[in-house]
């Protein structure tokens, strides 16, 4: 199993140094007054595995405003095979305004963030997501496509290349460009349009099976079962017909829509439109209908399972980022949540305000204190 054994922050948020030392491969708890700093720490993690971590954050936001140099993240991993050196950063040597950040295993710059993939595997759940069921259905497709992109970091490249292609689309049909080109554009969005929804319909049946896998009494209890679906035109298409049947009818719509799509931009139909339905499998009621309670249960339920699922499939857990989650659950929530991230095997970073929310792991668990800006063993 790999877990990170140290962590190094320069210039990060709000720390000018902060050094963890000795970072146990279990439970890991940060505590400390809100505004302490434990949410970045979870972000300095978050941005050792492939994307933009997990306030999504442009790289300049990252920068500390009280430190000139640039800001830099850089990690042990342990691993069964030895340590491996993990590091990021703002790239100063990029051009002005560029916004790019270094990766860097063991010492080497390697050619983008899916080196990471190789190494780290990060699962997280924040404060924000709490509002995932009542949201827009774009929180839920970006929250769909992270999971994804967990196991297929190809994922990432096709959702760029789609947009890419429909904002180009977008531009040719407002200025009245040549109509071979939009077909070209057109083509390239209806194949990876469908490539992005069938990775998402594959995907979500497997998370559905892990779900049903640990829907043990002793978890349903406290977290129930969830009833996932990608709903979307494209995903409907790939259900119904072959792949190259929906990219054909895909194309047909894109041709059809070029007059709307000219005024308003986008395109009429798409996987940018699709969601992720969930509902309560016991009530087969709605997330959205759920009580407050319900939803974050179901919420935690799901990232539990995609947490088994990555174990199942690659036979090692990934790392957890757990902000705030213990303080809207009751005690014999908290204690059950406590006992199956344990049985997971991860390593498990959680954060709260209150330490009493983490009696039950006292003994258990590596504890450490956020204040001032600075990092303390407890």
């Amino acid at each position: 199993m790999s877990h990170l054994r140290s962590l190094i922050l320069t210039n990060f948020r709000c720390y000018g140094a902060a050094r963890l030392d000795d970072v146990s491969s279990g439970l890991v708890v940060l505590h400390g007054a809100n505004g302490a700093g434990k949410t970045n720490v979870l972000e300095a993690v978050s941005l050792l595995s492939p994307g933009r971590g997990l306030r999504g954050a442009r790289v300049m936001d990252i920068q500390s405003q009280n430190h000139g140099d640039a800001w830099a993240v850089a990690a042990e991993l342990a691993t069964d095979y030895g340590p491996i050196k993990l590091g990021t950063g703002l790239d100063v040597s990029s051009k002005a305004g560029a916004e790019k950040r270094v990766i860097r295993v063991n010492g080497q710059n390697a050619r983008g963030q899916n080196a990471f993939a190789e190494h780290v595997s990060c699962v997280w759940l924040t404060p924000q997501m709490d509002r995932l069921f009542l949201d827009s259905s774009s929180h839920r497709r970006r929250f769909l496509d992270r999971l994804v992109f967990a196991f297929d970091p190809g994922h990432s490249g096709r959702l760029t290349r789609y947009e890419n292609a429909m904002r180009q689309r977008s531009r040719v049909l407002s200025d009245g460009g040549d109509a071979a080109w939009v077909e070209g554009l057109e083509s390239q969005m209806a194949e990876t349009g469908c490539a992005i929804a069938a990775a998402r319909l594959d995907f979500v049946e497997r998370l559905q099976a892990a779900c049903e896998a640990v829907d043990t009494p002793d978890v349903s209890g406290y977290f129930p079962l969830a009833r996932l679906r990608a709903k979307g035109a494209v995903e409907e298409l790939l259900v119904e017909a072959s792949a190259l049947e929906a990219e054909d009818i895909f194309k047909v719509n894109l041709r059809e829509s070029r007059a709307r799509d000219a005024i308003v931009g986008g395109a009429a139909m798409g996987p940018h439109k699709s969601d992720l339905d969930v509902r309560y499998a016991a009530k087969n009621m709605p997330a959205d209908q759920c009580s407050t309670g319900e939803q974050k249960a179901l919420l935690i339920g799901i990232i539990l399972a995609h947490a088994a699922l990555i174990k199942a499939e690659r036979g090692a857990p990934p790392i957890l980022l757990l902000d705030e989650v213990a303080a809207h659950l009751d005690e014999a929530r908290r204690g059950a949540l406590y006992d199956l991230l344990e049985d997971l095997g991860a390593q498990v970073w959680l954060t709260g305000t209150d330490e009493n929310l983490f009696t039950a792991i006292e003994g258990r668990a590596q504890f450490f204190e956020v204040r001032d800006a600075a990092v303390f063993v407890s």
